[in-house]
């Protein structure tokens, strides 16, 4: 006697799955780093009158010990700094387009000015990275 075999049909739980991928992609979002500047090593410069800026910026340009410009965690040259920060400032109101300037405090006039130059062309303004000085 042959018995009839009956197929058993397999569906995967779509639901769970589209919670599971919102859920990781959530989590990839958030804990996604937009610049990654740790490889920079700069020491900032120091100054006794100091001030706290609030404004949340997402443009960093830094200058390492060995005068390398990083814009955004990635070496750029000088020349395409201004094109760079145009394009990223986009047409942001005027209280958006900061820009934070990290310079290793031995760093030249001749290697900032055009930095600063830059950004000023792009319509962004410089707020300069520093560390408060301690008078005793």
């Amino acid at each position: 006697m042959r018995f009839k075999r009956r197929r058993m049909e397999i569906v995967p739980p779509y639901v769970a799955m589209a919670d599971i991928t919102f859920n990781l992609v959530l989590f990839f979002i958030i804990m996604a780093k937009t610049q990654d500047d740790s490889h920079i090593q700069w020491e900032p410069a120091r100054d006794a009158d100091t001030r706290m800026v609030t404004s949340n910026t997402k443009i960093s340009i830094s200058v390492d010990v060995d005068n390398k410009v990083y814009f955004n965690g990635q070496q750029v040259g000088v020349r395409e700094l201004a094109d760079r920060v145009a394009q990223e400032l986009g047409d942001k109101p005027a209280s958006e387009r900061v820009v934070l300037l990290k310079i290793h405090k031995e760093t030249l006039a001749a290697t900032f000015n055009p930095i600063m130059e830059a950004v000023s062309q792009a319509g962004g303004e410089v707020v300069h990275v520093i560390d408060e000085e301690v008078t005793k």
